[in-house]
């Protein structure tokens, strides 16, 4: 995947993560990890592992935000998510 690719689908993530901000339901702090990290869609000037390490964080706190349980389809991809994000933050 291009770096411009990755900038826009990290662009996609945020805006999937406002809107799981609004909903009273969902765990305020779910997305700390990723807000930490300090990456955003318009820190062009990051390199492309960085985005990709808080697009696997941000997935996984998407996909955790969507399950149901560690058993279902989302918490699946949610786990898988954490694997690589922690293989990328190796690589950074």
């Amino acid at each position: 995947m291009h770096k411009d690719e990755l900038l826009e689908l990290h662009e996609q993530m945020v805006m999937i993560m406002n809107y799981f901000e609004s909903l009273e339901q969902v765990n305020g702090g779910l997305f700390e990890p990723y807000e930490e990290l300090g990456v955003t869609p318009d820190d062009v000037h990051m390199s492309k592992s960085e985005h990709k390490h808080a697009v696997f964080v941000l997935g996984n706190a998407l996909a955790t935000a969507m399950s149901e349980d560690e058993f279902s389809d989302a918490g699946r991809v949610g786990k898988r998510m954490q694997e690589l994000a922690e293989d990328a933050e190796r690589k950074l």
